[in-house]
């Protein structure tokens, strides 16, 4: 794949150089064959450093040179380039959109009939190459199309291609829910100091707590709830810590 495949970028900021940087990584594409476009001149520079690939201030640029469009720019932004791009891009381009609910029919309203677009919402994550992301394929899209993007987005973490009706559960559970996740470490780890611990050595116990329990739900394949019996073993400290929270809680309310 990595010797056909171009791939470009609408906006260089941060998603769009973990995406590129684990799609390199995957062997899908190669810097070479790699562009992106950013109006500001330190995105530019940072992509490139990270990623080794081209990039260009121009947007049509990116539309010229890619088969796959990734349009990596903050939701307000999307109609715009996309009225830039409107005569530049083709049924031979596929447009892959990670702009965070913006919907499929603005999209290809955007492009005019018969554009190939995909809408993608992954997460944060990705950075570290750990997104969880949902796809849903556009009218014109092709079913080869989903086959590409799944494996674009695997590269980074997990995908799976949905009905559009589901992206807004994606949105909430795994768009939103890293923001959840750090809230849940960040208790833990102030737990962890009020018992005493260093605030470094929290927070990595306590991260690294979450890591391997979500590691365990992937890798078993076990429910959540038979892994968590796992751990409150009758007359145990994590039931005795459990029945005490619950307690605690209804005093609240009471």
């Amino acid at each position: 794949m990595a010797a056909k495949l171009t791939i470009g970028f609408l906006g260089a900021g941060k998603m769009a150089t973990a995406l590129a940087r684990g799609f390199i990584r995957a062997g899908l594409v190669t810097p070479s064959r790699l562009i992106a476009s950013d109006v500001s001149e330190a995105a530019r520079a940072a992509f490139t450093k990270e990623t080794g690939a081209t990039t260009t201030s121009s947007n049509t640029d990116v539309a010229g040179f890619a088969q796959v469009v990734i349009l990596a720019v903050k939701p307000d932004q999307v109609l715009q380039v996309l009225a830039e791009l409107r005569d530049h891009v083709s049924k031979s381009n596929l447009l892959i959109s990670i702009a965070a609910g913006v919907p499929l029919s603005r999209l290809e309203g955007a492009l005019g009939a018969g554009a190939r677009v995909i809408r993608a919402m992954p997460n944060t994550p990705a950075l570290v190459g750990q997104s969880a992301t949902g796809l849903a394929l556009g009218r014109s899209a092709r079913s080869r199309d989903g086959e590409l993007a799944l494996k674009l987005f695997s590269a980074v973490g997990i995908a799976f291609l949905l009905k559009e009706s589901g992206l807004d559960a994606v949105t909430g559970l795994s768009g939103s829910g890293p923001a959840y996740v750090y809230l849940f470490i960040e208790g833990l780890s102030d737990g962890g100091v009020a018992a005493g611990l260093p605030r470094n050595v929290a927070t990595q116990l306590a991260a690294q707590t979450v890591l391997g329990s979500a590691k365990m739900v992937l890798e078993t394949g076990l429910h959540p709830a038979a892994l968590k019996d796992m751990v409150t073993s009758p007359g145990g400290t994590t039931i005795e810590a459990s029945t005490n929270s619950k307690r605690a809680s209804c005093a609240a309310r009471s």
